[in-house]
């Protein structure tokens, strides 16, 4: 069970993980030490993945985003893991989930223009394993961006 000085900290790191454990101990205002602790504890048990810097999309030369929804012609374990060794080998897929309902997949797709787009699809999602539908949509521009998973109140 989480403790407000364990939200604190999940909240914390999620705004910025860069900071030292000083700065983090004194702002759950815990010693460097239990902060310390108490971080080990909390990715020991699985609730800290892992670290990571957001990049500037557009900074890198990626001008655009698409979300495709690709569906398979098998659901059966076999194709769905030779679907999922092969869509991680490509760099510019930078989401891909199993979903449940039209799609059997959604993955998300940056590009430099529509023409590296229209690369990509060519070259990689048509030649997916299983693959028998793509629908992509273009990314005009994010609403929301991912900032984080809500840390429950209690």
């Amino acid at each position: 069970m989480l403790d407000r000085i364990d939200r604190r900290i999940l909240s914390t790191l999620q705004e910025n993980c860069r900071q030292s454990m000083a700065e983090l101990a004194e702002t759950v205002g815990l010693s460097p030490s239990a902060c310390h602790r108490r971080v080990g504890l909390l990715e020991s048990a699985g609730l800290i993945d892992g670290y990571v810097a957001a990049l500037n999309q557009k900074a890198l030369g990626y001008g655009i985003a698409f979300f495709a929804e690709l569906t398979l012609n098998a659901q059966s374990e076999d194709a769905l893991e030779d679907f999922e060794r092969a869509v991680t080998r490509i760099p510019e897929v930078v989401e891909c989930h199993l979903m449940a309902g039209q799609a059997d997949y959604l993955v998300k797709v940056v590009a430099v223009d529509t023409a590296d787009y229209e690369r990509i699809h060519r070259h990689y999602l048509s030649r997916l394993p299983h693959v028998t539908r793509i629908h992509s949509s273009l990314v005009l521009r994010p609403v929301k961006r991912w900032a984080g998973i809500p840390v429950p109140s209690s």
